[in-house]
């Protein structure tokens, strides 16, 4: 690996990079495998633990916007001892979740993985808004091939953290608890703080170069960057605010949540291996290029996913939408750094707030409310009477809309037939009320549970893949965008990398 900056020990640092992003995949793979523990043991529908999830990613958004302003200014060796003990804190505040739950109910839970989801992605977020500059700092001439390695961390991390998923949650049998499973992420995060420790960092290129601030933030208002922003907005809505939940529709599809996982750990494999090719890649089609055919495959997976009824479907489907997903978050940030170089470590890090931000505002939550919408709805339509046995005791809003979900406490309670509740009573003894609430409430479902099994899980399958149906129109969206953005490189003479010393074209800029 080549480099400018013979001062500064670049494969260290990028591979520093990739394990502190790999951490965030481990601790978001993680939190995907114990959402059904949250529902069933607080009670919450799919729309709250999307809220949930998407805390996990609106911190993110924010400070990676908020990082990259002052990145250059703090210094990025601050930043990421600032990360490490954020992380640190965000794993002590999750883990009182069960405590505020016995004092203070389902709510009090709610705030403490809320918060500590926020804490969490703020932690991934700093992480995030340094060691994008940085390996673009040092690795100049080749940024999208290391951009995507350093990328590669993230479905390494998903990986990791989908295997102690399925080795912890088996089906069939206790899982482990979601607190042990949960604290395993501080792993790479100790890692990436040794591997840092001591290490000498460069500033952004433009730094280097003594642009101004004033001339960054210029940058952010050029036509081609305000679409580039939009766009990635649609990125973060589709690949993460999915990641967030495809695990659990392909586990209710499959009939059996290890599949599931199995099958969220074979394509984030898939990605991890074909991060390591995006250069030869972009050598062959433009990074364009490849990001239009990136939302041509996302589209065509995802509306496969929402139509498949079988284990070989969904495998398909998933290689499809997988292959799709690969390469967009990385070499979206790539091209931002190609074209808009001087805008340093503020234009990077927009592009990823705003990604993340679409993902913790829209995504997780938005495709959480459309399971709820559309299972609610076909669970009242087949059986009233069954619908208002499961219903959650609020309704949830989003953006306007509203809808009565189906209780995730009591919804698990019927897929084990109460086993794990009748363990919980004889554990609390009687000095839990919500355990206790929910106990007497199943000695009278239990009587027309087996009748009830088949329609609420039809009901919860249903609104699974209606939600993927439904989000595959996002990545076509986009698809359309990087044509008319190849269209309008085509007019200027064709997509190439800017550099610092040169004057940016003039209609970017216009």
């Amino acid at each position: 690996m080549s480099t400018n900056n013979s001062s500064y020990n670049a494969n260290r640092l990028l591979w520093a990079g990739f394990m502190a992003i790999l951490a965030a995949g481990v601790g978001f793979s993680i939190r995907g495998g114990i959402l059904g523990q949250w529902a069933e043991r607080y009670g919450f529908t799919m729309t709250e633990l999307g809220n949930i999830t998407g805390g996990g990613l609106t911190g993110f958004g924010i400070i990676i916007l908020v990082g990259a302003f002052f990145a250059d200014r703090v210094g990025y060796g601050k930043l990421m001892s600032l990360a490490f003990a954020t992380h640190f804190v965000s794993a002590v505040l999750t883990l009182a979740a069960d405590a505020a739950f016995k004092v203070g109910g389902k709510d009090a839970a709610f705030q403490c993985l809320f918060w500590g989801m926020f804490l969490f992605a703020i932690g991934n977020g700093i992480c995030e808004a340094v060691v994008n500059p940085l390996v673009a700092t040092l690795f100049p001439t080749n940024k999208t091939h290391y951009l995507n390695i350093l990328h590669a961390g993230w479905p390494g991390g998903l990986i990791v953290g989908g295997l102690l998923s399925y080795f912890m949650n088996p089906d069939g049998a206790k899982a482990v608890s979601w607190e042990v499973q949960m604290v395993l992420f501080m792993v790479p995060v100790l890692i990436y703080g040794l591997m840092l420790f001591g290490q000498k960092f460069p500033t952004s290129e433009a730094d280097q170069a003594g642009v101004s601030y004033g001339e960054m933030f210029a940058q952010l208002l050029a036509p081609v960057m305000i679409l580039l922003l939009v766009i990635h907005a649609l990125v973060g809505y589709v690949e993460l605010g999915t990641d967030s939940w495809i695990g659990k529709i392909t586990g209710a599809i499959m009939d059996s949540k290890q599949k599931g996982l199995l099958l969220f750990v074979y394509t984030s494999g898939l990605m991890f291996a074909l991060r390591f090719f995006a250069g030869p890649i972009v050598e062959k089609i433009s990074p364009l290029g490849l990001l239009f055919v990136s939302g041509l495959l996302g589209f065509a997976g995802l509306q496969l996913l929402g139509t498949a009824t079988s284990v070989t479907i969904c495998v398909v489907a998933a290689t499809v939408y997988a292959c799709g997903k690969t390469f967009l978050w990385p070499t979206m940030l790539a091209v931002v750094s190609e074209r808009f170089p001087k805008g340093g470590a503020i234009t990077i890090g927009a592009i990823g707030g705003a990604g993340m931000l679409s993902a913790g505002l829209l995504g997780g939550p938005g495709i959480g409310f459309k399971q709820d919408y559309h299972a609610s709805n076909k669970l009242k339509n087949e059986s009233s009477e069954v619908y208002e046995r499961y219903k959650a005791d609020k309704e949830n809003h989003f953006w306007g809309f509203s809808v009565v979900g189906l209780d995730g406490a009591k919804v698990g309670v019927l897929d084990d037939s109460g086993k794990e509740l009748a363990r919980a009573v004889d554990l609390t003894k009687g000095e839990d009320k919500n355990i206790d609430a929910l106990n007497n409430w199943w000695s009278e479902a239990k009587s027309t549970a087996e009748a009830d099994k088949k329609l609420v899980n039809d009901a919860g399958l249903y609104g699974g893949k209606m939600a993927l149906t439904l989000t595959s129109y996002v990545p076509l969206a986009m698809a359309v965008l990087y044509l008319l953005l190849i269209l309008y490189f085509k007019s200027q003479g064709g997509y190439k990398p800017v550099h610092v010393g040169e004057v940016e074209a003039s209609a970017d800029m216009a």
